[in-house]
């Protein structure tokens, strides 16, 4: 399906990147990994991915809280894989606490991170895709980036900000061949959301599995994870040429949350 297309997907070393990294290669993109971690498990991510379906995968460590980075690293792919032809901005990080507690480097931090790494990767990716009159803009935004909660006022800023900068992505490219849309889950399982189960299952006394049923309880009706297989494919649905006049929609992933 995409035999020859080359795809970045930033923050795929684990989670739900690594879930759209696979999805894509299985079926015949490039692709271009970045993220931090531990740089042996990564090789070995790397190659079993290349081994296994047969496509060249590359790994990139830049810094995506440095828009400078940002762009070097589509430059980066460019020049090496010749291309670039789906653009995935996943890449995210969180913290919670109350507005009037909240510490700004965590605010300036994601902000960087979940919203301005997504403007500068698709400022420098657009020119290689309007030239090629094709691409593909996929952002996974968040369920927070259509509803609130509360303690979470950065992240639900930048995804907010992520969804409305898909729909001026897709409105200056439209007829273009280009596309831009956002991907909204709800609750996923990765060590991001781990993490929150893990507080609270402290916070309440409690084992990490009553706690992670406790936080589905209280949001997401199907009381089931999103997982991050299910994530890729909607990606590559996206990306083919069946979605070719789909774009500047963000389209919830989420159990049901926001039909609440």
């Amino acid at each position: 399906m995409f035999s020859g297309k080359v795809a970045v997907v930033t923050g795929s070393t684990s989670g739900i990147g690594l879930g759209i990294a696979s999805a894509l290669a299985r079926k015949g993109a490039d692709v271009v990994l970045n993220g931090f971690g531990d740089a042996a498990e990564i090789e070995r991510l790397r190659s079993h991915m290349e081994a296994e379906f047969g496509v060249r995968v590359v790994h990139d460590g830049a810094d995506l809280s440095r828009g400078e980075a940002v762009r070097d690293m589509i430059a980066r792919v460019v020049a090496t894989l010749g291309r670039i032809d789906i653009l995935l901005n996943n890449a995210g990080i969180q913290h919670t606490a109350p507005i009037e507690a909240f510490p700004v480097e965590k605010w300036d931090a994601i902000l960087a991170l979940n919203l301005s790494a997504v403007f500068h990767a698709t400022a420098a990716a657009l020119p290689h895709m309007q030239q090629q009159a094709s691409g593909r803009i996929i952002n996974i935004a968040s369920v927070h980036g259509l509803v609130g909660s509360v303690n979470k006022s950065a992240y639900v800023a930048a995804k907010h900000g992520v969804v409305g900068f898909t729909k001026v992505t897709a409105l200056e490219n439209a007829g273009t061949g280009i596309t831009a849309n956002a991907i909204c889950p709800g609750w996923v399982r990765t060590p991001l959301v781990e993490q929150q189960i893990s507080a609270l299952a402290a916070k309440e006394g409690t084992d990490q599995e009553t706690a992670a049923r406790a936080l589905l309880a209280e949001k997401q009706p199907s009381l089931q994870f999103v997982t991050p297989e299910q994530l890729g494919e909607m990606v590559v649905f996206l990306a083919s040429d069946a979605a070719a006049q789909i774009t500047g929609t963000a389209l919830p992933v989420d159990g049901g949350w926001t039909a609440r």
